[in-house]
Parts: C-alpha cells; structure tokens; sequence
C-alpha cells in the first residue's frame, strides 16, 4: 500500500463524514463538500492503485 492509497482513503473517509454532519445540520453546502472530498479521496486512491499495478508488472518485466 502506498501513500496515494492511504491518502485517499482518508479522505474518502473524511468525505462521508463531513457529507453526513451536513445532512444533520441542514447544510447543503457541507454536504456537497463532503461528496466533493469523497470524489477526490476515490481519485487519489485509484491513482495509488494505478502505481502498484505498475510497479508490480515492472518487477515481473
């Protein structure tokens, strides 16, 4: 697992919950945050996996 994978998990993570508070409080404006972070946190983890698979097959190259 490399520092992409984590990093977007976290952020994943993060996103869901600030989506979540937003929903609580009301706030469409959290919320939206929220699935914008969830949107990056995706990104930079497929980004991560992206790396392993690379760096996996140049190993067996």
């Amino acid at each position: 697992m490399n520092k992409n994978q984590v990093k977007g998990a976290v952020k994943d993570i993060a996103g869901k919950v600030q989506e979540e508070a937003g929903k609580l409080t009301g706030s469409k404006e959290q919320q939206a945050k929220g699935l914008n972070k969830q949107i990056s946190g995706k990104a930079e983890k497929a980004y991560g996996d992206a790396k392993e698979v690379i760096k996996g097959a140049t190993k067996h190259a």
